[in-house]
């Protein structure tokens, strides 16, 4: 698969392109994030594993596009962008919206004929369990207070009111899917699923997490970190190398 693949794909990221890594790690964002919060991820699994990053529309360069607030069209959108870049294994991981969009991707690659390595479902509750959740029908306000909150937005961000209020359409948006999001029933995945959380997430608990099992056919991992909804912020290494774990599978 040429770079140029990657580099006209206004949905996927490249920061440090491995040409002759034997594997694709696909890494969807929360809720108000985007694709340069992994270039850390990026930049340490490089070159050993090909990091592509989602990039919503409605955020940084893509601010001027409509967002999209339904994660089955959402789904439907990223599959169509990764089927051309799956010569190699993709290893999934997705990080509290992310992680119910990374299912959902997941299920339709592998109708494609495309099994995962892996789904990374990271901060969030199995599809299959619900919370009634109204924070995108909230004030402008009130969903600053959710994310100072959550810790959920860089600090530079939260202290900026022009930079805030100019991108919180998209995390209205982002909310709206992750909290309006219903699991169909019936589809499980025949990729292994391995469920992350902070012990003290709010949006969370270890039995939700655990739920994650009953989505897949394949193996199971449950791992709890300290930290609350974004205990990756302070736990990054940890997680790498898990996903490091799997990668390494498809070199062995």
């Amino acid at each position: 698969m040429s770079a140029n693949r990657v580099d006209e794909n206004l949905w996927v990221r490249q920061f440090h392109p491995a040409p002759t890594a034997a594997t694709r790690l696909v890494c969807l964002p929360h809720a108000g994030g985007s694709a340069s919060y992994f270039f850390p991820v990026s930049k340490a699994l490089a070159p050993g594993v090909d990091v592509l990053a989602v990039q919503y529309p409605g955020r940084q360069d893509r601010r001027h596009e409509a967002c999209i607030d339904d994660i089955a069209e959402l789904a439907d959108a990223v599959t169509a962008e990764l089927l051309p870049l799956a010569d190699r294994p993709l290893v999934l991981f997705g990080h509290s919206m992310g992680a119910s969009l990374a299912f959902e991707v997941g299920v339709r690659l592998e109708k494609e004929g495309i099994v995962p390595l892996a789904l990374f479902a990271s901060g969030r509750r199995a599809p299959s369990r619900h919370r009634v959740e109204t924070v995108h029908l909230r004030s402008d306000d009130e969903i600053i207070a959710e994310l100072k909150a959550l810790s959920g937005t860089q600090s530079a961000v939260l202290a900026d009111e022009e930079i805030l209020r100019m991108v919180l359409p998209a995390i209205r948006s982002d909310y709206k899917a992750a909290e309006t999001y219903r699991h169909t029933g019936g589809a499980r995945l025949a990729a292994p699923i391995q469920a992350h959380f902070g012990v003290d997430d709010p949006r969370v608990s270890r039995d939700e997490a655990a739920a994650w099992a009953d989505h897949t056919s394949g193996g199971f991992e449950l791992a709890s970190y300290p930290g609350g909804h974004f205990y990756l912020n302070e736990q990054a290494p940890r997680v790498i190398e898990a996903i490091a774990r799997v990668t390494s599978t498809a070199v062995a």
